[in-house]
C-alpha cells in the first residue's frame, strides 16, 4: 500500500509540476502577446500624433505662407507701387532736370522689385495642391521635367478617378513623386522614367520606374539618394513601399490606404 501511495504521490506531483511549468509557460506567451500588442497600439498612437502634428504643421505653414504672400501683395506692393507713382510725377513735372536720369534709375529697380514681389507672393499663395487632384499634380510635374529635355517621362492613371481630399496626402505624395524624380535625374543617368497610379478599394497603388544604372540597395548608405525621405513619408501615411535595383534600373512600388 506505501509504494502505491509514493507512485500516485509521484503522479501527483509530476502532473502538477506540468500543471505548473505550462501554466509559466502560457503566462509568458500571453505576457509577449500583450506586450507586443500594447507596443503596437504605442507605435500606432504615435504615428497617429506624427500624423496629427504634420497635419496642423503643414496647415499652419500654408496660411502663414499665404498671409505672407497676402501682405506682400496688398501692403509692400501697394507701397512700392505708390513710390513708383511718384518718382514718375516729379519726372513729369520736371522741377530737377538733373536729377531726371538718377529718379528714372531708381525707377527701374522699384519696378524690378514689384515684379519679383508679385512671383513671390503668387508662388506663397499657391493652391495648386489643394485645387488639383493628385493625377492632375503628377502630370503637371511631369511636364515640366519633360521640359528641361533630360529625360522622357510617361505617366499612366489608368483612367480610373483617384479622390484624395486631404491636402497632406497629396502633398506627401507629390514629394515622394518630386524625390524620386530627382534622385533619378541626379544618379541614375536614366533616360526615361515612368509613373502608374491606380486605386483598388480604399488603397492607392504606385508605381515609379527608371531605365538607369540602378545601385546595391543592401550597400545602400543611410543618407543615400533620399530613400530616407521617401521612407519616412510613406510610413507618415501608414503604407507600405517596396524598392527593387540593379543595373536595369529602379522600381519602387506603393501601397497608401486612402
Amino acid at each position: 500500500m506505501g509504494k502505491d501511495t509514493l507512485i500516485l504521490t509521484l503522479i501527483l506531483f509530476n502532473i502538477f509540476f506540468i500543471a505548473f511549468i505550462s501554466g509559466i509557460i502560457i503566462f509568458v506567451r500571453e505576457y509577449r502577446k500583450k506586450k507586443k500588442l500594447h507596443l503596437e497600439e504605442l507605435e500606432t498612437i504615435n504615428l497617429q500624433h506624427k500624423k496629427e502634428l504634420l497635419e496642423t504643421q503643414v496647415e499652419i505653414q500654408t496660411q502663414t505662407m499665404k498671409h505672407i504672400g497676402k501682405e506682400i501683395h496688398d501692403n509692400v506692393g501697394q507701397k512700392l507701387t505708390l513710390s513708383s507713382l511718384y518718382l514718375q510725377q516729379l519726372v513729369f513735372e520736371n522741377k530737377s532736370p538733373q536729377l531726371n536720369d538718377s529718379i528714372n534709375d531708381v525707377n527701374n529697380i522699384i519696378n524690378e522689385s514689384l515684379n519679383e514681389l508679385r512671383h513671390l507672393s503668387k508662388s506663397l499663395t499657391d493652391d495648386t495642391i489643394e485645387n488639383n487632384s493628385i493625377t492632375e499634380l503628377i502630370d503637371i510635374e511631369c511636364q515640366k521635367i519633360n521640359q528641361l529635355k533630360k529625360c522622357s517621362f510617361s505617366y499612366d492613371d489608368s483612367p480610373l478617378t483617384i479622390n484624395i481630399n486631404s491636402y497632406q496626402t497629396k502633398s506627401i505624395l507629390l514629394r515622394i513623386v518630386q524625390e524620386f524624380m530627382q534622385n533619378s535625374l541626379k544618379h541614375s543617368q536614366c533616360k526615361n522614367i515612368d509613373i502608374s497610379i491606380s486605386n483598388l478599394k480604399d488603397e492607392l497603388q504606385m508605381t515609379l520606374k527608371d531605365d538607369g544604372q540602378g545601385f546595391d540597395i543592401m550597400n545602400l548608405k543611410s543618407n543615400g539618394i533620399g530613400l530616407n525621405n521617401i521612407k519616412k513619408r510613406i510610413k507618415i501615411l501608414n503604407g507600405t513601399a517596396t524598392l527593387q535595383s540593379d543595373k536595369t534600373g529602379t522600381v519602387l512600388n506603393l501601397k497608401i490606404p486612402i
